[in-house]
């Protein structure tokens, strides 16, 4: 499980620190791929396996399923951590996300978001703003 915050810098090479604690639950591949509200997604192999199956099971003939399928899929890349804990993060992704030096890494259950710090300190603040709202909303999943 995946928790936490931790702030990192992205070097000139497109590389990331991983937090040690993340790396445990990595394994020797893992994926990054594009996230919602403009960051990235990280999913060990074996989650997103499970994620693979779900999204094969949509419906070829309902348009927001394609293009939501097209979405995670083309921007997802196999990656692997060098002796030092860093991923390499294609330009494609660091563009995605407005990724350029200050980067914040988050654990979310199964999963761990990469953000620019910028970005979260927005959506955090914003969030943070109406979290009593939201968690009222929450009834509805039973939480």
């Amino acid at each position: 499980m995946f928790m936490g915050e931790y702030q990192h810098n992205i070097d000139a090479k497109g590389r990331l620190i991983v937090p040690a604690k993340y790396r445990e639950h990595l394994g020797d591949s893992f994926v990054v791929t594009r996230g919602l509200d403009q960051c990235l997604f990280g999913y060990p192999m074996e989650e997103w396996k499970k994620i693979e199956e779900k999204l094969k099971a949509l419906p070829l003939t309902k348009k927001d399923a394609r293009a939501f399928t097209r979405f995670f899929f083309s921007g997802a890349v196999e990656c692997e951590l060098d002796k030092q804990g860093r991923v390499n993060l294609p330009a494609s992704l660091l563009g995605y996300a407005k990724l350029e030096k200050e980067c914040v890494i988050l654990g979310v259950s199964s999963r761990f978001e990469i953000w620019s710090k910028d970005l979260w300190e927005d959506y955090s603040l914003a969030s943070e703003e109406s979290f009593a709202e939201i968690a009222e909303n929450m009834i509805d999943f039973d939480i």
